[in-house]
């Protein structure tokens, strides 16, 4: 892998190395684009197949976040921070120590959370040693587990999303297929069911199925069989890249919105789905709730305020088919216009401004 042209090619700041050969830490941090502020993205720890791997990891996930911490209106840049090993035997807290004063040691240039593979309780260790961590324990100021808020803003996406489709923004007697029933996807469903909506979901944990079925009355179905259902919403919260040439064309849904990110194994399966007239809201945008949530952590948190944040994903929703209307591109493009057209025009301001700066300095040294 050639790192430097990759990173040319993209745009990619810095990427930094980390070992610690006492506590066996390895980890990598890529830092993508700080135009907006200070680049917020989690930490994952994984058993990954190659050194490689991981950085491809690190960066691909970086730049994610500069897009979905732009699209959400958010003053903060993008980055992501992996650490090869097994999250279940390999965790250490003088590894997640050594780990907290390196990012430290970035003095502000990363702020990291949790991510697949860590828990609050690793980012309280981490905080022993870095101011520069969200998704801590409540005790320390923070907003505590991050579900409950990814799946608000889920709904509220949903809501939006199908609005462009039926006109109006009620879900009450919709049919709503979840892919999956974990803690989002929990959250998100009794936000449906208080609507009034009616729930189809499936998930390969049996206990988490029962668990919706017995609170929200919703009817379950086998893994395989959940995109042939005859639904008006599909909500993948699961695994990624679910949308593609096999699924796609069993599909009854009008509306997809849900938790899961990199929906789409392809670009061309967004082309595809803007062909079929499937109504598709960007998963890194609609999927926001958490992150917007822990972002407010830096100001102190304030759980109405973060609340109110999350509400603008609706809005947010409804922009991208605006955009996509008007421009006649699938929603997931529109999604990048909208983030990287909020980056340039902060990027624009900030050169006139230093241009300017310059320009004044230069009278004054005369």
């Amino acid at each position: 892998m050639d790192i430097f042209r990759y990173m040319e090619e993209f745009d990619y700041e810095e990427l930094h190395f980390v070992q610690d050969k006492n506590s066996g830490l390895k980890a990598i941090i890529a830092i993508h684009d700080t135009t907006l502020g200070p680049a917020l993205g989690g930490t994952r720890m994984w058993t990954y197949v190659s050194e490689e791997a991981a950085i491809i990891d690190a960066l691909r996930l970086a730049k994610g976040m500069t897009y979905k911490n732009a699209a959400s209106g958010l003053n903060l840049g993008g980055g992501k921070a992996v650490i090869i090993g097994d999250p279940k035997s390999d965790k250490s807290e003088e590894k997640f120590r050594a780990y907290g004063r390196f990012i430290q040691g970035l003095n502000g240039r990363y702020i990291t959370a949790e991510d697949v593979g860590t828990t609050v309780e690793d980012m309280d260790i981490i905080y022993q040693e870095t101011e520069f961590v969200t998704g801590v324990s409540p005790a320390f100021g923070s907003s505590g587990n991050p579900s409950p808020a990814t799946a608000y803003g889920i709904y509220k996406g949903m809501k939006a999303a199908v609005s462009e489709y039926f006109g109006n923004d009620s879900l009450e007697g919709k049919v709503v297929a979840v892919q999956g029933a974990g803690n989002v996807a929990y959250h998100l469903c009794r936000f449906l069911f208080e609507e009034g909506a009616k729930l189809i979901v499936t998930d390969i944990n049996k206990e988490a199925v029962k668990r919706v079925q017995e609170e929200f009355g919703a009817t379950a179905v086998d893994p395989a069989d959940i995109y042939a259902v005859e639904c008006d919403v599909f909500s993948p919260c699961a695994l990624g890249a679910i949308l593609n040439d096999e699924t796609i064309p069993q599909l009854k849904a009008k509306v997809i919105a849900g938790s899961a990110n990199n929906q789409l194994k392809e670009n061309r399966h967004g082309d595809l789905l803007h062909e079929l007239g499937i109504i598709y809201a960007p998963d890194y945008v609609i999927n926001a709730g958490g992150v917007i949530n822990v972002a407010d952590e830096l100001y102190g948190y304030n759980k109405e305020r973060a609340y109110k944040k999350i509400e603008q994903i609706y809005n947010n929703i409804k922009k991208i088919f605006e955009i996509s209307k008007r421009e006649q591109i699938p929603s997931y493009l529109a999604a990048d216009r909208m983030a990287e057209e909020r980056i340039n025009k902060v990027s624009r301001s900030r050169k006139s401004f230093l241009t300017n700066e310059k320009h004044i300095l230069k009278k004054r040294l005369k």
